[in-house]
């Protein structure tokens, strides 16, 4: 593990392995910038892991993910405060949401899951650089990307609208990190283990589920060890402890980019 400090964003960073995560860092002596979208929420957090920060310190911003302004006032919050960001880990996901279209007229699974971490990266760039890197919450469950789905123009139950929104996320990743080469940082996917006790497992199969911090230390060791480091484009599957392959799709370049071009046109179309 590096022993530097570093800056690290982590979305989502209020419950689940999020702020498992978040924990973990500050008590190794980085500087963690938590994001939620509950600003009380996220004042009892920085309140209680300042008391733990050794030596770093603990910074919180308030986004709604689901809205893409919202993700681009993020980005620009975090790079007025920093030059520098050493790792984005894009943790923040949805399963079940009470609004499935978002303000912007996506399905709000796709928007949280996939759209608003791309867009998070692609802002944060800059402040990243060749030597940063971005750590993205993929999950086992996988499924074939159903563009109309993507865009918003059809609805899916639960499951497979996260599943979907999963792999559009570990293939973004891929394509991005192929694309960037050494001129940007490293882009990992990884599966932090199937079943933890996260709010969404609870949701999605009403079991208390596994230890929280077995997600956390994946996490933490994928955002401060060499091992990662020349890792861009690589999915890390910690159901079997090492990097794998993901889901076939994500492994082919054309559908990867093709992905990639619908993501680009609806941000284009949103944000102009």
């Amino acid at each position: 593990m590096s022993t530097k400090q570093k800056t690290i964003l982590i979305t989502g960073s209020t419950d689940g392995i999020g702020l498992e995560t978040a924990k973990m860092l500050v008590s190794l002596g980085h500087n963690v910038l938590l994001h939620g979208r509950s600003p009380a929420k996220l004042e009892n957090v920085e309140r209680a892991l300042s008391a733990i920060a050794d030596g770093g310190q603990v910074e919180s911003y308030v986004a709604d993910l689901s809205r893409m302004a919202d993700v681009e006032a993020l980005a620009k919050a975090v790079a007025e405060k920093h030059a520098k960001l050493d790792v984005l880990i894009n943790n923040a996901g949805v399963y079940r949401v009470a609004e499935i279209v978002s303000q912007d007229g996506l399905d709000t699974r796709f928007a949280v899951n996939t759209f608003a971490p791309y867009l998070l990266t692609q802002r944060l760039l800059p402040q990243l650089g060749a030597s940063g890197r971005v750590i993205n919450l993929s999950s086992a469950a996988q499924a074939p990307v159903d563009p109309e789905a993507l865009v918003g123009r059809v609805k899916l139950p639960d499951g497979m609208a996260y599943a979907q929104s999963k792999l559009a996320l570990t293939m973004w990743s891929r394509s991005m990190a192929l694309s960037l080469k050494d001129d940007g940082p490293a882009i990992i996917a990884v599966n932090p283990r199937s079943m933890l006790g996260s709010k969404m497992v609870k949701q999605a199969y009403g079991v208390a589920g596994g230890d929280l911090r077995i997600g956390a230390e994946i996490l933490a060791r994928a955002a401060l060890s060499d091992e990662f480091a020349t890792a861009s484009g690589q999915y890390f599957d910690n159901d079997i402890g090492r990097f794998a392959s993901p889901h076939p799709d994500a492994l082919n370049t054309q559908k990867c980019e093709a992905i990639v071009r619908v993501i680009e046109a609806v941000l284009a179309e949103i944000l102009q």
